[in-house]
């Protein structure tokens, strides 16, 4: 016997979702599935929980990671368990420092060593550093080494240090103080074992510092010549890019240390001769002459020979040249005296040569007719200056 048929029943349409509804677009599980699972509580065995444990305020907070693991069974020993490892749920935790909290302190900027700070608490910044950022402001670095313009005094000192530290220098002034003083004592007393009477009582002074001159010159040449000849003059203009001021501060230099020795060293020799010799009292311009007079002449000497040194820059061909300035005129006259032609050439180099013009000075010059008291002084002088100019010239053109 058969059953009747059932009708068919028509295939419910899913209603469509109400897109504004909250869980909207959400699917939903089928019927008769199983429900997910429950989370399982905070501290369960096997979870994984991170953890950010808050301090109180002002406190450096901890933050912590930590896994538990479920309890080993019962009977089972803990294997590759760490040595003092709790014996339940181990835990692993990742602690990160943070910031205390609160506003930071503000950091004091660094100051150097030697630096005063203004009432703001910033650095003093020196004037020649001052400007060197955007818009004026105070660039972000200052030296701590005192930043100043040079000047000649500067130049001076450096000279200075120069002259006194070579030996060559304390050399060539102590010859030239044993043979100044040394030379007048000797005329003295060779002087004094005669009966005679001289006038001017000082005229045979000068003797001693005639051969004093010629310590003089190579003093003179080798304050710049030496320079030339070590490379020493590249460091100099280095650090004195002025090359003048260069000069002027040797030349100053020079003509001071040989002007205090020579006229220390001639007051002596002039007091010996007027204590040991016979005659009328100096007067007081030849006193003068043969102390101060005395003392500018080598001293101008000394200029000179600098001048042909920094024309020249060879120490050995300014020495020469030098030198036979000295002596040259002297001699070359003695060989054309004989001559009536030559005669008045050969009168003015005897003249006007340095041994005359130096005897011109205390009063007993070779030949009548020459230069003068204080003639032979200016005559150095004017020639003195034109070597300089052209030693100035020169500098300033040529190449190191």
């Amino acid at each position: 016997m058969t059953s009747p048929q059932q009708p068919e029943q028509p295939q419910q349409q899913p209603e469509p979702h109400d897109t504004d509804a909250p869980g909207a677009g959400v699917p939903m599980p089928p019927a008769g599935a199983p429900e997910p699972p429950a989370q399982p509580p905070a501290g369960a065995p096997g979870t994984m929980m991170l953890q950010a444990q808050q301090q109180p305020a002002g406190a450096p907070g901890t933050m912590m990671l930590q896994a538990q693991q479920p309890p080993a069974p019962q009977g089972t020993p803990a294997q590759n368990a760490p040595h003092g490892a709790p014996k339940d749920a181990g835990t692993m935790m990742l602690q990160a420092q943070q910031p205390p909290a609160g506003p930071v302190p503000p950091q004091q900027p660094y100051q150097q060593p030697g630096q005063e700070a203004h009432a703001g608490g910033q650095p003093q910044v020196p004037a020649a550093w001052q400007g060197g950022g955007p818009g004026g402001a105070a660039p972000g670095y200052v030296s701590p080494i005192p930043v100043r313009r040079t000047n000649l005094g500067h130049a001076l000192a450096s000279e200075w240090t120069k002259i006194r530290s070579v030996r060559s220098t304390m050399w060539t002034l102590g010859a030239m103080i044993i043979l100044v003083v040394g030379v007048g004592l000797l005329t003295a007393l060779a002087l004094s074992t005669t009966d005679q009477t001289f006038d001017p009582l000082l005229g045979g002074a000068w003797f001693g510092l005639l051969l004093g001159t010629l310590c003089v010159i190579p003093l003179g040449v080798l304050v710049i010549s030496s320079e030339y000849g070590t490379g020493m003059i590249r460091t100099t203009f280095t650090a004195c890019p002025s090359r003048a001021r260069v000069l002027t501060a040797k030349a100053i230099v020079l003509f001071g240390l040989t002007f205090v020795i020579t006229t220390v060293s001639t007051t002596l020799v002039s007091l010996l001769h007027a204590g040991m010799l016979d005659g009328p009292a100096p007067t007081g311009d030849q006193w003068l002459r043969a102390t101060v007079g005395a003392g500018l002449y080598v001293a101008l000497l000394s200029l000179l020979a600098m001048g042909a040194g920094s024309l020249l820059r060879h120490s050995a061909g300014a020495i020469s040249a030098m030198t036979g300035l000295v002596l040259l005129p002297m001699l070359l006259a003695v060989f054309m005296i004989g001559s009536e032609s030559l005669q008045p050439l050969a009168k003015a180099m005897i003249q006007y040569s340095i041994p005359s013009s130096l005897g011109a000075i205390y009063g007993q010059p070779f030949l009548a007719g020459g230069p003068e008291g204080w003639q032979p002084l200016l005559v150095l002088a004017g020639v003195t200056a034109v070597v300089l100019g052209g030693a100035y010239a020169a500098l300033e053109k040529r190449d190191v």
